[in-house]
């Protein structure tokens, strides 16, 4: 039998509580309604916690990782009620679901809500002329995958699997994530969800075909090099610059002034015969390690052919940002996830509903932290992620009441 909202304070609504937090300023509840009656999750009866308040509550895990799931709840509503969103109810007052409830509500939400909710809010946010956003007209942007590990439950190791065949070698099923991020603001602008064994080139496929642009400027590492994709992402209109394997053969066609030169690359040697090929640029330099005393060889592709449009020393300093997509991988997977934790949802469903809530929680400091660069000119990468954690916690201050 559902529970009514009589067992609260007369006034008292979990949801519009929720709503009054950090979290609603990237997810505002008429964002969330309209998500909720798109996927057939609106709540048919009045409940304790009704399905907005679960999606305010599934963002609010990743704030508060080391917290048990039920103080979570508690801690988010009491917060936003001590800061004035509430009643004369006090605190102690308020009737909270149990720890079954809430799980029971999590699965009745599942995962498409969170996924199509993020699909609306994850965006760029870099405004023309932000610093270390652009490139020359063009939105930097970066592409990688990583892998998080997940509950080691049965559900969760036969959907997601082990990193290798043997379960002894590992400990628990991991969930690989592939991440589409503009290294300006560090912001996830998209991602896409699936098992250990499927191919971040594969997930690339779907995800580069649906989010490039024609302003944006793809950075991305030799891992995703290959024909297909590379013809795909080149469709979207956009600009790339990808490292490429040093045995891929690329025959210097015409040297250009920059010191760059043209090429054409080939799906196969059968097709280099029937000469169905694209054109690129290639730019060869050397990073030496002073301190280690080694040297690396790079080599990168682009189909930014014109050598006044982008000459070949920007565009090797350049393609150097791609490095931003691994401190904001950083962010997600230690300062928000917590280092050396699994996400601790038991079925594949709610693992995939609590990873959107934890990219939209990024978002969610990622968009404060950019709006704060903004207002005083300021590079967003000048500010500290860690710091501005802290600050929106300390804008909810019943966090403080965390016993230890």
């Amino acid at each position: 039998m559902a529970r009514t909202r009589k067992e609260l304070p007369q006034k008292l609504d979990i949801a519009h509580l929720i709503s009054a937090a950090v979290l609603a300023k990237v997810c505002p509840r008429a964002l969330i309604d309209e998500v909720l009656a798109d996927t057939g999750k609106a709540s048919r009866r009045e409940r304790l916690l009704p399905a907005p308040a679960v999606v305010y509550y599934v963002m609010a895990l990743s704030l508060w990782r080391l917290v048990p799931l039920e103080e979570v709840l508690r801690i988010v509503c009491e917060a936003l009620h001590w800061m004035g969103h509430g009643t004369q109810a006090q605190p102690g007052e308020l009737t909270l679901p149990n720890k079954g409830s809430i799980s029971k509500a999590r699965t009745r939400l599942g995962a498409q809500v969170m996924e199509q909710l993020a699909q609306k809010v994850l965006r760029p946010l870099a405004e023309p002329g932000l610093p270390g956003a652009w490139y020359r007209g063009l939105r930097v942007m970066a592409v990688d995958g990583s892998c998080l590990d997940v509950a080691d439950e049965q559900s969760n190791a036969q959907y997601f699997g082990y990193p290798s065949a043997s379960r002894g070698d590992s400990a628990f099923p991991q969930m690989r994530v592939l991440y589409l991020l503009e290294c300006g603001t560090h912001v996830v602008t998209a991602a896409q969800l699936g098992p250990y064994k499927q191919s971040e080139q594969a997930m690339a496929r779907e995800l580069l075909a649906s989010q490039l642009r024609q302003d944006m400027l793809l950075l991305a590492d030799r891992n995703f090099y290959g024909f297909k994709l590379w013809k795909l992402a080149c469709q979207s209109g956009a600009k790339l610059l990808w490292r490429a394997r040093s045995d891929l053969k690329l025959a210097l066609e015409q040297l250009l002034p920059d010191g760059s030169w043209l090429s054409t690359v080939y799906d196969s040697e059968e097709d280099r015969r029937r000469e169905h090929g694209q054109r690129v640029r290639v730019v060869e330099y050397v990073v030496n390690d002073t301190d280690a005393g080694t040297q690396e060889r790079y080599r990168l592709l682009t189909n930014l052919l014109d050598t006044g449009q982008a000459p070949a020393q920007e565009l090797a300093a350049l393609y150097h940002e791609r490095w931003e997509i691994e401190g904001a991988l950083d962010e997600i997977k230690t300062h928000l996830r917590g280092a050396s934790t699994v996400l601790r949802s038991k079925t594949p469903e709610l693992v995939k509903q609590e990873m959107w809530g934890l990219l939209l929680a990024h978002f969610a400091v990622r968009q404060l932290m950019t709006e704060a660069a903004c207002r005083h000119g300021h590079d967003p990468d000048d500010l500290s992620f860690v710091h501005a954690v802290r600050v929106i916690k300390r804008k909810i201050p019943q966090a403080a009441a965390i016993p230890p």
